[in-house]
């Protein structure tokens, strides 16, 4: 049996402007443009305009302010759809819109700079052309001498196969299927194979290698040949380095250097000699040549910059932050007429449409131009208290000067959402005087020191990581000797928290580290 109730339940929805105005918030300087771009062709109504005249940053007290940064109401937010809007319309209503905006300075709506840098010199870098890692393959594979078009098609598919870097990573059974389902064109595993030797021969020597070991010896055979032609003789740590990597390059890779010395019946000297050969050689062939997914460089654009003047830190956003928008022209111009020949006539339906369509556009511009002033309002805000809190570092640079901070600190400090501080400090730089740095690397958690005090953890790793460099390579420290030291200075640190950063910093267990 069918049964209606009725039920109250308090349910929180984002308006379509509260998601964009995050979406706004998350994106870093470098991408802003092409949003601000997307939106001037959306909309007519919006324009680009001159600068404005209020480059101050907020005040002190205004920083202090809780209601700083955040999002304001619009008089006016809300857009009645077409299905919403009753046929005829309320022109009380429409009037009292055109009243409020036309007296109003249409000027307003315009974006104010908050802080701008100084330099706003348009700097343009020239990028050099070259051509990629595979044109270069092409261009050799057009001096070979093919007998047939057939071995040029496996040979040109070989080479498309190959990575950015240098190895050929698929079994000749599924360049088969390719060649098959590509071009019609049946081969064996001995034509792709004999193809591939002869690919192998090109320039920069190691090209076409199926895993490192045939990566390295391709190029360790080259330097023999090279050898044999200029010299009509071959250094006996080319031939142990070779056998090294033909015969035992499982006790190399793991440093087992005792195991080698008697396998290849070489001292410690001769031994140090053949791998140093080894160490010359490039594990990534192509990594000298430009390759098809580098073509578009990539520059880190700031979306801070934070100068010591004489002591006193003074934070900027970076000009590219602050565009200049206001309202067009000519739309705020179509509202006045309307209201001036509403006086003297009675205004069509169309011109009602026209007129309602052009308050939606112009509703839109102005939420737009202020959702770029809160973003930067935000933005500014956040930073200067990361700025603060974290205002040793910023004077001198020392990672050791880092204290331990959390989201919730700067949520706490600003008075903004913890979510809202994460969106400011995804994928944002800040630009200092020892280097561009990302914002999220400010944040870390706290670990307690032998006195009690809280310590951040980036100081430890900084720490972990002078103590492995200073280190004896013929006998690397372990986990337990490292945690030993970490302690001895007084750091309340256990041994797999030690792995854990060393692995965090991509340094290699004490084995992997050991030299000669």
């Amino acid at each position: 049996m069918l049964k209606q109730k009725l039920s109250q339940k308090m349910l929180q929805k984002l308006s379509p402007q509260q998601i964009q105005l995050m979406k706004l918030l998350q994106i870093p300087t470098a991408t802003l443009d092409q949003r601000v771009k997307e939106e001037l062709e959306a909309n007519p109504a919006l324009d680009e305009g001159e600068e404005a005249e209020d480059n101050e940053a907020p005040s002190t007290e205004e920083l202090d302010d809780p209601n700083f940064g955040t999002p304001s109401e619009d008089k006016d937010d809300s857009i009645t759809s077409d299905e919403e809007r009753p046929e005829k319309t309320d022109e009380f209503e429409l009037d009292d819109y055109l009243n409020e905006y036309i007296e109003d300075d249409p000027t307003y709506y315009k974006t104010n700079i908050v802080n701008q840098s100084a330099d706003e010199e348009e700097k343009h870098i020239t990028i050099a052309v070259e051509d990629t890692f595979h044109e270069y393959l092409e261009q050799q594979l057009g001096m070979l001498d093919f007998k047939s078009k057939r071995e040029e098609i496996i040979a040109l598919q070989i080479v498309g196969s190959i990575d950015d870097d240098g190895y050929l990573r698929r079994d000749p059974i599924s360049i088969i299927d390719d060649l098959m389902f590509a071009h019609n064109v049946i081969a064996t595993p001995e034509e792709v194979v004999n193809t591939l030797r002869r690919i192998q021969k090109f320039d920069p020597p190691g090209t076409g290698a199926r895993d490192l070991q045939e990566c390295l010896l391709i190029q360790i055979n080259n330097k023999i040949d090279k050898s044999l032609k200029e010299y009509q003789d071959i250094d006996d740590s080319l031939i142990k380095a070779k056998k090294i990597i033909e015969q035992y390059f499982n006790e190399f890779s793991k440093k087992h250097y005792q195991k080698l010395q008697r396998h290849i019946n070489a001292n410690e000297e001769q031994l140090k000699d053949a791998i140093d050969e080894i160490l010359k050689l490039n594990p990534k062939p192509a990594s000298g040549h430009a390759t098809n997914s580098s073509r578009g460089t990539y520059y880190i654009v700031p979306d801070f910059i934070i100068t010591n003047r004489d002591g006193e830190l003074e934070l900027n956003l970076n000009t590219r932050n602050a565009p200049d928008l206001r309202i067009n022209d000519h739309y705020r111009d179509m509202l006045k007429a309307y209201k001036i020949n509403k006086k003297d006539r009675r205004t069509s339906k169309k011109e009602k449409e026209a007129i309602l369509f052009i308050k939606q556009k112009i509703d839109s511009a102005k939420w737009f131009i202020d959702a770029i002033k809160q973003r930067q309002q935000t933005m500014y805000k956040t930073m200067y208290a990361i700025m603060q809190y974290q205002y040793d570092f910023f004077l001198t640079g020392d990672q050791k000067r880092l204290r331990p901070m959390i989201l919730k600190d700067i949520a706490d400090i600003t008075g903004l959402d913890i979510s809202t501080v994460s969106r400011v400090a995804n994928s944002k730089f800040v630009q200092t005087e020892f280097g561009t740095k990302r914002l999220k690397d400010f944040f870390s958690e706290s670990l307690q020191t032998s006195d009690g005090e809280e310590v951040s953890t980036l100081e430890v790793k900084k720490i972990l990581t002078d103590i492995i460099s200073e280190e004896n390579k013929r006998k690397p420290l372990s986990d337990e000797k490292l945690k030993n030291t970490l302690q001895d200075k007084g750091y309340n640190i256990a041994r797999r928290t030690v792995a854990k950063y060393r692995e965090q910093l991509s340094i290699p267990v004490a084995r992997l580290r050991k030299e000669l």
